[in-house]
This record gives structure tokens, sequence and C-alpha cells, in this order.
């Protein structure tokens, strides 16, 4: 019997497809193959090269704070500890929290009496965080294993969420914001980086599950995201755009694909800089 096809509205599809990618992209990094990739490839002329997507976003003083595999295991979009105004004593959550990088950098800003979590599904992507820990000889951390859309945290208990490009991989984002909404405190804050789109995308890419992988099939227009925030139960949901990309980012974020490639010229132009890195903020009323 044939294998059944993989569904982009089938959690479970979603969560094995993204599951194999992303332990490939930990394993390349954890056997000293180079920086991570969205598709398992590396080198400057395959998927991500040259990191159009997932670099830029950590200036040298950050870098040189952590281990350079945590580095170069980042395939986010943004830096959301830049923008969380982290404070000493807050306890953190880095929901989809890879090779670290940022449970590491939220780690020193809350400083030794605050506390920091990081969740993610893949065994790999774990065992390379754990390892950067240990490099980094940072105490106030600890990885969980889990789904972002059942966070294994009691009600209440967090003073702050970020996330950097991992909530448009989730095929049930309601629940996502949902489940970060529970586990935040009263007054607590919501910081997300993440892709979004304008308008909306061709059914092509909408279709492709390298595309999703690579951050693009799965991103919410963006006035959709801001109202699905908002009925979570959060206030105060804003977005600040960052980074706009052209179509020829996205084929390299996606790895591109034969349905991609085959897009008309007119459609392709008219993609540019509809698709775009974004950072979106919110609070658990009190």
């Amino acid at each position: 019997m044939a294998d059944k096809p993989v569904s982009l509205t089938d959690r479970a599809d979603v969560q094995a497809l993204i599951q194999q990618k992303y332990g490939q992209a930990a394993l390349t990094v954890l056997q000293g193959e180079g920086a991570a990739c969205c598709g398992g490839h590396t080198g400057a002329g395959s998927c991500c090269g040259g990191s159009v997507v997932t670099g830029g976003h950590y200036s040298s003083t950050e870098a040189a704070a952590i281990p350079e595999a945590a580095l170069l295991a980042s395939l986010g979009c943004g830096n959301p500890t830049a923008v969380a105004e982290l404070h000493p004593g807050e306890i953190v959550l880095d929901l989809g929290s890879g090779g670290g990088i940022d449970v590491l950098l939220s780690a020193r800003r809350v400083g030794p009496g605050g506390f920091v979590y990081g969740l993610d599904m893949t065994d790999e992507m774990l065992q390379l965080a754990e390892k950067n820990r240990a490099e980094a000889e940072i105490e106030n951390v600890k990885f969980l294993k889990g789904h972002i859309e059942q966070i294994p945290l009691p009600d209440n208990c967090l003073d702050v969420i970020i996330s950097n490009c991992v909530i448009n991989l989730s095929a049930d984002k309601d629940a996502v914001l949902r489940e970060a909404f529970r586990v935040l405190k009263p007054g607590g804050r919501l910081a997300v980086s993440d892709v979004v789109v304008q308008g909306e995308l061709p059914p092509a890419i909408r279709a492709d599950m390298e595309a999703y992988v690579g951050c693009v099939a799965g991103a919410l227009e963006q006035s959709d995201y801001l109202q699905r925030i908002a009925r979570a139960g959060f206030e105060k949901v804003s977005i600040d755009p960052v980074r706009r990309y052209r179509f020829a980012d996205l084929q390299a974020a996606a790895c591109s694909s034969p349905d991609i490639d085959a897009l008309s010229p007119d459609e392709k132009e008219a993609l540019d800089g509809r698709v775009l890195g974004a950072y979106l903020r919110a609070v658990k009323p009190l």
C-alpha cells in the first residue's frame, strides 16, 4: 500500500517532518560539519546558504558570550532576547529552543536569581542545547522535551515567553497561544520573533512541505496573527516588522521546489517584500 501523503493540516505530519529536518540540522552541528540548515544541507551554495533568513540577528558581544555551536545551530529569524526586556530574577521560557542560543542569552540577562526553560521536541536539538549549556557553564537553565502546543509547566509560573521563528511551524497555532497564556503569570509578557505574511501566498508555496520547514508556508498573515494572539486573551498586542524578504531569499530558505520554481515571473515579483520577519509582543492582563 502506498505511503499516506503528508499534510500541512495534520499536526502529526507536521511534527514528524519538523523533527526529521531539525534533527538533521542539529546533527550537522554536533558532528562538526558546519552550520545548521532548515533542510539539513550545508554550504554556501545550498539551502540556507549565506543565512539570508536566519543570520545577522546577534551582536558580536552576544555571539562571544555563547558557544559557537549555539550560534551555528540558530535557525531563527530574529533575536527575541533583544526585545523581551528581560530583568534580573525573571523566569523565562523559550518555545522551540533548538540549540539553546536564546535560552543561554536569556539566562545571562536574568542572572543567577532568575531561571530559563527551553522547550523542544527534537532529541538531537536537546542534546546539542545541553552540550552548549555545559560548555557555557550556565546553571540557571533547564531544557524540557515536549510540544509547544502542550507546555509541560504549571499555570501562572512564568514572567516571559520568547520564541524565535517556531510558532509558524505549528499546525495548531491557537493551541500554542492558549498554552502561552496559561503558563504566564498575570502581567507576564510574550515576545516572539516570527515570519509573517502581508496578503496571501500562492497555493504552490502554501502546499509545499519544504517551504513549511523553511518557515515560509506556515507563516500567518500578520493581521490574522495579531487577532489570534488577542483571542487567546492577551492585550497590548503589537507587531514590529524588522526584515522584508525578496523571493530569492524565500527560495533559499525553503530549499526551493519544482512547484515554487514554476511560479511565473509576475508571481515571483509580487512576493517581494510581502514575507517578513517581525517581532510580536503582548501582555497577559493583570
